[in-house]
Formats: structure tokens, C-alpha cells, sequence
């Protein structure tokens, strides 16, 4: 069903927006709570009455929202977290990780406009993106990366040199193994010849 929301909603559209929602979600939580009401014939009409008279408010919301987006521009988050030595991150990035590392970049945003890939549980690039209007949206570049990347590097250098040992200790134990089975054959065919001669 389609509705217009009277304020804005997180992850769903800004008020006086028409979007497409499910039935129930509408009939028992939207227009119950005030937060949206039916798009029918009349209350689309009102509002674009309602916005050809707010033209000028509207446009200048616009214009505000295209410069906080300028302000983004070329601006990319990158954030260190926790990791195992597979690389998979202790618990996983969230709206507010991301907010607050731009607000330490002097970027003040409002966390409920951001989104980011659901379930961001390994490290790698990704796109964060900042809705300030209907028209409005702007990608920002988010790096995640292992803050105890040096201790699994680390971690990963002395298995694989342990490896690495136990594999040249094996080498050296078939070598072993082998000179010894060698010398066993000699000493065999010694005694065979020595034998030989004996009975000649």
C-alpha cells in the first residue's frame, strides 16, 4: 500500500514522501501511531497543494542538504575493530561506529539518515550511505580494518615457521629412515657374497 509519511523515518523516506509499504505494517503501526497517513486521490492532492505553497521552505531544505552532502565529498571512514586471526570481527560494525568516526572527522550526522550493509562481520571495503533528503544521498567509501592485525600476522608467521620445522623434521627422519634401510641392504648382500665365498 502506498502512504505519506508526516515525519521522517529511518531506512523508509522524509516526511510528505510517498512510499510503498506493506498493508499490515501500515494499517498497524503507521497510521495508528500518526506517522503516516493513505495516499489516496484526496490527500495527494492536498499535498501538492500543501508543496506548491511550501516551494520556497522546501527548496531551501534542499539546498541544505546538497551543501551538508558537499561536505562529504571525498570523505572515507576507516575503521579499526577487533578480529580473529581468520579476520572475522567481535560482534559487527554499526550506524553508530560509523557516525561517531565521522563526527571525530568534524562531520556531525545524524545516525538514524545513515545506512550501511546489514551484518558487516569481516574486514574489507564497503559503502556507507548518508540519506540527508528524498533527492539527496551520498556514498561514503568504509574500510574495515583488523586493529591487531600485526599480533595475527604475527600469529601467522610463527604457525607457519613451526610448519615449516615439523616438515623439515619429517624430511629428516625419512632421510634417516632410507640411509638406514640402505645400509641394512648393504650389510645384507655383504653377508650373502661373504657366505658365497666361504661355501666356494
Amino acid at each position: 500500500m502506498k502512504v505519506i509519511l508526516k515525519e521522517d523515518m529511518p531506512n523508509l523516506g522524509f516526511k510528505d514522501e510517498v512510499v510503498e509499504v506493506k498493508p499490515g505494517y501500515g494499517r498497524n503501526f503507521l497510521i495508528p501511531q500518526g506517522k503516516a497517513i493513505i495516499a489516496n486521490e484526496s490527500a495527494l492532492k492536498q499535498l501538492a497543494e500543501d508543496q506548491r505553497q511550501q516551494a520556497h521552505k522546501l527548496a531551501a531544505i534542499l539546498e541544505k542538504a546538497e551543501k551538508q552532502a558537499e561536505k562529504l565529498h571525498d570523505v572515507k571512514v576507516e575503521l579499526e575493530v577487533k578480529t580473529s586471526n581468520t579476520g572475522r570481527i567481535y560482534g559487527s560494525v554499526t550506524p553508530t561506529m560509523v557516525a561517531d568516526a565521522l563526527e571525530a572527522q568534524g562531520h556531525d550526522i545524524n545516525r538514524k539518515m545513515l545506512l550501511i550493509p546489514g551484518g558487516i562481520k569481516e574486514t574489507g571495503e564497503y559503502v556507507a550511505r548518508v540519506r540527508f533528503h528524498k533527492d539527496v544521498t551520498v556514498e561514503i567509501p568504509l574500510i574495515v580494518v583488523s586493529e591487531n592485525a600485526a599480533e595475527i600476522a604475527a600469529e601467522k608467521a610463527k604457525a607457519k615457521a613451526e610448519e615449516e620445522a615439523h616438515q623439515a623434521e619429517r624430511a629428516r627422519q625419512l632421510a634417516e629412515a632410507e640411509a638406514t634401510e640402505t645400509a641394512d641392504e648393504e650389510v645384507a648382500e655383504n653377508t650373502e657374497e661373504n657366505e658365497e665365498s666361504t661355501e666356494a
